[in-house]
């Protein structure tokens, strides 16, 4: 058990669980350990203390709570959290904090960095310095260290047969081998497949691991408000191209019509027209914050509906979409654009 300092620092369960949480103030612990050189916050451990109480026990929810909270209070912040068994017994959570390779801050635009055993906030110049140390690698095209061939089989060979049967498409890209097309498209680097590789090929264990695949929600309600149905897709089992299919098939909402009068006749007119349904949806994901992993949409009836990521805010008339500006998995677009997604 390491002792509070430059890359470790205790925090009592409470800050995590009740109405005492805070989830503000472990988002800034967060940013400052990623703006140094990374650390572990060991939450379930009380100050000074070396180790949980005996009796203490950590439900295993509360892991995907905290990836969730720390997500959408953060940016370029990755964690990975994990339940530890002390030598007493008791519990408590590793919460591991990867220093980033891009400048991380709060949601809200504040700065910080770890300086012995305290967060100190960045500020003025200091935060072009701390800048100025990043190397400013694309957060997709780092090395995940996922081996290139512990890929799904499945989606591996789906994603080679949509490429080879694409029309947008060149014949020269098409005749690469399955291995090349990984690198074609910075899937891959090296013997390792780059972050996007494991967001597109991976299986579920390691997106969950990468810690920023996206999680889809989508909530309907009926004309008083009340909340009548919900969907959600958060065990990582797809891949960011397959979440669209399945979003567009499981809602069931978006296949909905009504008719309309031609003189004689009637004729059924889509409520949703699935290209813009798929063109949203993209759009959400690749532009989503990296590394942001909420992306949730609302359903009204009748038909208004609201698309929202963590982000500002970007109103129309009755249909409402929220989005945020580019900057995030930019390197998904070309994949989707080339299978015609």
């Amino acid at each position: 058990m390491s002792l509070e300092g430059q890359i470790s620092d205790n925090k009592s369960l409470r800050k995590v669980t009740g109405k005492t949480s805070d989830f503000p103030e472990l988002a800034k612990d967060c940013v400052a350990f990623a703006n140094a050189q990374g650390g572990r916050l060991l939450i379930g451990i009380e100050d000074k203390a070396v180790f949980p109480p005996a009796e203490q026990r950590i439900k295993p929810e509360l892991l995907d709570t905290l990836r969730k909270r720390i997500a959408e209070l953060t940016i370029n912040v990755v964690v990975l959290p994990s339940i530890i068994k002390a030598d007493n017994g008791g519990e408590y959570i590793d919460l591991f904090v990867q220093r980033s390779q891009s400048v991380a801050s709060t949601s809200d635009g504040r700065y910080f960095i770890r300086v012995g055993d305290s967060c100190q906030p960045v500020l003025g110049d200091d935060v072009m310095r701390l800048a100025d140390e990043r190397p400013g690698r694309p957060w997709e095209t780092m090395d995940s260290r996922v081996p290139r061939g512990e890929v799904d089989t499945a989606k591996f060979q789906a994603f080679v047969a949509a490429i080879r049967a694409s029309d947008r498409v060149k014949d020269s890209v098409k005749e690469k081998s399955p291995d090349e097309l990984l690198t074609h498209y910075a899937l891959a680097g090296g013997a390792t497949l780059t972050h996007l590789g494991v967001l597109l090929l991976g299986t579920s264990v390691q997106r969950r691991n990468l810690g920023t695949a996206p999680l889809i929600q989508a909530i309907k309600y009926d004309e008083l408000r009340q909340k009548i149905n919900k969907w959600l897709w958060d065990d990582y089992s797809l891949s960011p191209i397959e979440l669209v299919d399945e979003v567009w098939r499981t809602v069931q909402d978006f296949r909905e019509s009504y008719e309309v009068a031609e003189g004689l006749y009637r004729r059924k007119v889509p409520a949703f027209d699935e290209k813009v349904v798929r063109e949203l949806l993209v759009n959400a994901l690749v532009h989503r914050r990296i590394p942001s992993v909420a992306i949730s949409f609302s359903i009204y009836t009748p038909i208004v509906w609201k698309w929202s990521i963590p982000a500002a805010c970007h109103s129309g008339s009755r249909r409402r979409i929220s989005c945020m500006p580019a900057g995030g998995a930019m390197r998904v677009w070309p994949v989707c654009f080339m299978m015609s997604v």
